[in-house]
């Protein structure tokens, strides 16, 4: 199973909530709230995004963070390179230096950067305004007519 990492996971859910509306500023605490992520998790969050420039951070009494671009200029991928670093599908790609017993007789090693490219094109495919939008979407079809 290929999974993302928790910090990854919530990264994505916090920006998703900051993506629906995009022209208010949260404090981490409102987005703990709002989410259900751990207040201390999304303050580390916010200013992990923050530094990657996918979240707008500013101090004082009208401060908080908020998108930093469109969310349509904001990929999953974008998320989760900030907070996991690089997308590496196998430690071989990432780790050069890791200590693979079948390394010197990998026959899949050649493709894994292939897989990898599409993997990270699949999540870059997926914007912040895609999921919000789905979102809705979703809404509107439970809403009694």
């Amino acid at each position: 199973m290929i999974r993302l990492t928790n910090l990854a996971d919530y990264a994505v859910v916090v920006m998703t909530a900051a993506a629906r509306a995009p022209d208010r500023r949260f404090s981490a605490a409102e987005l703990a709230a709002e989410t259900g992520v751990p207040a201390p998790t999304a303050a580390k969050l916010t200013g992990i995004l923050a530094r990657a420039g996918l979240l707008d951070s500013a101090r004082g009494v009208t401060g908080g963070v908020q998108l930093g671009r469109g969310a349509a200029e904001i990929s999953i991928a974008d998320i989760v390179e900030a907070v996991d670093g690089p997308i590496a599908i196998a430690q071989c790609l990432h780790d050069k230096s890791s200590d693979c017993a079948l390394e010197s007789s990998c026959a899949v090693r050649p493709h894994w950067s292939l897989i990898n490219v599409r993997v990270r094109e699949a999540l870059s495919d997926v914007s912040l305004a895609a999921i919000v939008a789905a979102e809705r979407a979703n809404q509107r079809i439970g809403e009694p007519a």
